[in-house]
């Protein structure tokens, strides 16, 4: 029988203000609003490509959670999960504007917003066990205790239930007490996965191995399938638990416009092509064109592409 959804994933939604000129953001007088957020930009982008995705989280009962629901009737992303819980706010943040190919500088104010409290509440049997694929990534097990529970919950029924999970680490160490406790905690997510994506930076934390065939081992002899790591400007290498190993090179931009979502594109590019039937290494290439696409235009889910445009690369 066909799934009601292809992908669930779980996180926090923001309103963006991103600043039209660059400088400093105290010296910036106008701004462009936009949504952001790690797994939401990785639900955009899933829906853009045609797949059917739900995405939970809970928004305040005030302008920028009627914002971030708008988004989603937008892409076309099933909003079912998502809570309107008129205690607390929806969080947002102000970024701006590079022209360099640089980081951009954001600040955050998002302590104590309604996806903060995400829990357990929020899991939904019957609604998840309706969808083929969970993706969840460390931002979201970041926010706070009952959030974590959540992912934690949502991974286990899951993967008892047969269906695949992705993992991105997407290390915000601020959110954490200590790192040690980021790295136990993003650990135990990930041995639960069935794909692992992290950056070679992220991993060498994660795992204290130096090498990319150290950081694939560490999860593949706990029971992850395959592991995907992010090389940057080289691409992608990947290791699988049947021992197939290999480097998918990256797509060259000439122009970087914005570094931010480059990691999300990279992510949709690999689960919608493993969803699909594709290999690993079809996949991974995928994954480098989105991610190629996303760092050229200016926001976070902006430079994400459609079947079409997709095809059309």
């Amino acid at each position: 029988m066909p799934h009601a959804l292809d992908v669930i994933t779980i996180g926090e939604a923001m309103a963006m203000f991103v600043a039209t000129r660059p400088g400093e953001l105290s010296d910036v007088d106008h701004f462009i609003k936009r949504v952001a957020g790690a797994e939401l930009n990785v639900a955009t982008g899933l829906a853009r490509l045609g797949l059917k995705v739900g995405w939970v989280s809970r928004v305040g009962t005030d302008s920028f959670g009627q914002f971030v629901l708008d988004s989603l009737k937008k892409e076309g992303i099933d909003a079912s999960g998502v809570t309107l819980d008129g205690r607390y706010a929806t969080g947002f943040q102000l970024k701006s504007k590079v022209e360099d190919g640089t980081d951009p500088i954001v600040e955050y104010f998002r302590k104590g917003s309604a996806a903060s409290h995400l829990s357990e509440e929020d899991f939904t049997p019957g609604w998840f066990m309706a969808a083929r694929h969970l993706h969840l990534s460390g931002v979201a097990a970041a926010l706070s205790a009952s959030s974590y529970a959540l992912l934690d919950r949502a991974a286990g029924a899951m993967k008892a239930a047969g269906k695949t999970i992705s993992f991105d680490p997407n290390l915000r160490p601020v959110l954490w007490k200590s790192e040690a406790e980021m790295v136990e905690k993003l650990n135990h997510l990930a041995f639960q996965a069935d794909w692992v994506l992290p950056g070679v930076k992220e991993g060498i934390i994660l795992t204290g191995e130096n090498t990319p065939e150290g950081i694939a081992d560490f999860y593949l002899n706990r029971g992850v399938k395959a592991v995907i790591l992010k090389t940057g400007a080289d691409g992608a290498w990947y290791k699988t638990a049947t021992g197939e190993q290999g480097a998918v090179s990256a797509v060259k931009v000439e122009n970087v416009v914005d570094t931010v979502g480059a990691g999300d594109g990279f992510a949709v590019g690999v689960i919608s092509a493993l969803l699909e039937g594709k290999t690993l290494p079809q996949a991974i290439s995928r994954g480098n064109t989105i991610g190629a696409l996303a760092i050229q235009v200016q926001g976070d889910s902006e430079g994400l592409p459609t079947r079409a445009q997709l095809e059309a690369r």
